[in-house]
């Protein structure tokens, strides 16, 4: 499989092709990438991407309260992680960094309060 990425790990932009192989997870040709930042973005790109996750939770009674994961979490897993934050509540008196979800899905990653309740 051949895909084109913009690298955003620093403000250069490079224009990465990656030529790679989904079923072995094995990059056969990357091209573009000005350093070895770019490599390792794109790399993990395309063989298992993560995404940072924001979003809003619950309060118990009423409100809402901001949160998002305090590490990436696989793409794949976004939406189940939606579905367990949508049946979470967080506590009133919850305070920024408190964790509202320890180890999501199994994860690694916790959902962290980002203001206070």
């Amino acid at each position: 499989m051949n895909r084109k990425l913009i690298c955003i790990v620093c403000p250069k932009g490079c224009e990465i092709s990656v030529e790679y192989n989904e079923a072995t997870k094995e990059i056969i040709k990357m091209t573009g990438q000005a350093c070895r930042r770019g490599e390792e973005y794109a790399r993990a790109e395309c063989i298992s991407p993560t995404r940072m996750l924001t979003t809003t939770v619950r309060i118990k009674g009423g409100g809402l309260l901001p949160v998002r994961t305090d590490k990436p979490v696989p793409r794949g897993l976004m939406f189940e992680c939606m579905k367990a934050i949508n049946r979470a509540e967080a506590p009133r008196d919850a305070k920024v960094g408190d964790v509202i979800i320890p180890n999501i899905l199994g994860t690694g990653s916790d959902i962290i309060a980002t203001a206070n309740a």
